[in-house]
């Protein structure tokens, strides 16, 4: 290779390593306060409770806080008029932003002139986003990370309706906010293509299959939490084991410790005991569908992500031992029996719900359940004030005027139904109650997720 072959090279490895770099995603650290702010998407979705179902459980003694500051039908520029009232005042250490399934419009898409429209509204997003980027560089101490939208499904085979070439336009809005991150050094996590590439693949085999709901739009919980392992995998969580242990049982010998505390280890020919302290928990996943489409669960999306072998292993291996089949009991109760090669091996303990372990989690994991609930709540409350009062020059005024408007426009479906809420959330003492019980919730989860002791025992049987 001549010498001006070889710098063009390394000018491109160092302009790819640069790039990289430009947009890693920082993982959070402890005390963080990360603001997701979006659309519907982020306002009524999972992905990131998810996200910190994954840190509550991997990181007890590293508490965080994740905040949902989604908001139904934003677009950049209504993002930019919330910034001061509604982003800002939660004090985020950690900000994700992301938006583009509203600012490129739907109905646009019929219309004749629907490529100039479209272009109109690219403009706008990016113009709107110019002014929130100046806001952002401004505050020197905050993380920046921009997230590419999920996709507008326009090639599955549903019943709902397709706004021709509307992904296309959102794919623009992607573009910019990567020139963006790159230009500025900030983080960027595109879902949008990822999730397309699920989709085609999937596809391909099932016409109807969508990672993004019946709707096109927005994902059930199998795509949020398909969005949540894009995020863990940009911070580069991928490959951390939540634990693993290795022993030579004819040697008594303890080979592998990872993440853990292995003690009073004993063995015979026919039986293996050991004391275990894993400083993580695995990772539950809900089987219940929840959310927009109600038709899959979070634990759906394991048929489309390799979740389970990249982030949730907790691995159990056992050389040594006299062929034949153990019975695996954690505190004296039966999970289940595996033979001798299984267990050299190695097998996942995540992968089975009956563990303590698993058991201790789920318990976060519904206790999180409760806090995004309650989150959610003030969320559609932030909606009717933002969506809809604030328009009426009636933002946070949540007087007796309020009310008289929101009914004078009762057949506005949205309004109707957010209605409930805000009756209630209007009130401050409501809303600091609200706040108090998610705090003692997360209080309770940082609590329950704090290592247990287990005691791990193998007995040969027939």
């Amino acid at each position: 290779m001549n010498l001006k072959k070889f710098l063009l090279v390394v000018i491109a490895a160092v302009t790819i390593l640069t790039s990289q770099a430009q947009n890693r995603v920082p993982v959070f650290k402890k005390g963080e306060r990360a603001a997701f702010v979006g659309n519907s998407i982020t306002h009524g979705g999972y992905y990131h409770s998810y996200i910190w179902l994954y840190y509550m459980t991997r990181f007890p003694d590293m508490p965080i806080t994740i905040m949902n500051v989604g908001v139904g039908g934003d677009c950049a520029w209504s993002m930019e008029d919330r910034m001061i009232y509604d982003i800002f005042p939660k004090k985020p250490t950690y900000l994700a932003l992301t938006f583009g399934m509203n600012d490129t419009g739907y109905y646009d898409f019929y219309k004749e002139n629907a490529q100039q429209l479209a272009e109109n509204n690219i403009k706008r997003s990016y113009e709107s986003f110019k002014r929130i980027e100046k806001v952002l560089l401004e505050d020197k101490g905050l993380i920046k990370v921009l997230i590419g939208s999920s996709p507008y499904d326009e090639t599955a085979k549903l019943k709902s309706e397709i706004f021709p070439k509307k992904n296309e336009a959102m794919q623009k809005v992607v573009d910019f906010q990567r020139k963006a991150a790159q230009e500025n050094g900030w983080g960027l996590v595109d879902f949008s293509r990822p999730m397309m590439d699920i989709n085609q693949r999937e596809q391909a085999k099932d016409s109807t299959f969508s990672i993004c709901g019946d709707g096109r739009i927005h994902p059930d919980n199998d795509g949020h939490m398909v969005m949540a392992y894009l995020f863990l995998k940009a911070q580069g969580m991928a490959n951390k084991k939540v634990a693993e242990v290795s022993i030579d049982a004819k040697k008594q010998k303890l080979e592998t410790a990872e993440n853990c505390e292995v003690s009073q280890l004993e063995s015979d020919g026919n039986m293996l005991a050991f004391n275990y302290l894993a400083k993580a928990l695995p990772y539950p996943l809900d089987t219940i569908s929840r959310g927009w489409g109600n038709r899959k669960s979070q634990a759906d999306a394991l048929k489309v992500i390799p979740f389970m072998k990249e982030f949730d292993q907790e691995l159990l291996k056992v050389s040594g031992l006299q062929q034949g089949y153990y019975q695996l009991k954690i505190d004296g109760q039966l999970i289940s029996t595996f033979s001798s090669d299984d267990l050299q091996n190695g097998i996942n303990l995540a992968k089975f719900p009956n563990t303590p372990q698993y058991r201790q989690a789920s318990s976060i994991m519904y206790l999180n359940d409760e806090r995004f609930e309650i989150e959610k709540r003030l969320r559609d409350y932030a909606w009717m004030e933002f969506s809809f009062l604030k328009g009426k020059g009636l933002l946070f005024a949540d007087n007796q005027a309020s009310i008289d408007t929101i009914r004078a426009n009762w057949d506005n479906p949205f309004i109707r139904g957010n209605f409930g809420v805000y009756e209630k959330a209007q009130y401050p003492e409501i809303r600091e109650v609200w706040q108090e019980q998610m705090d003692d919730i997360i209080r309770k989860i940082y609590e329950i997720a704090q290592p247990v002791n287990h005691l791990i025992k193998l007995s040969r049987t027939n």
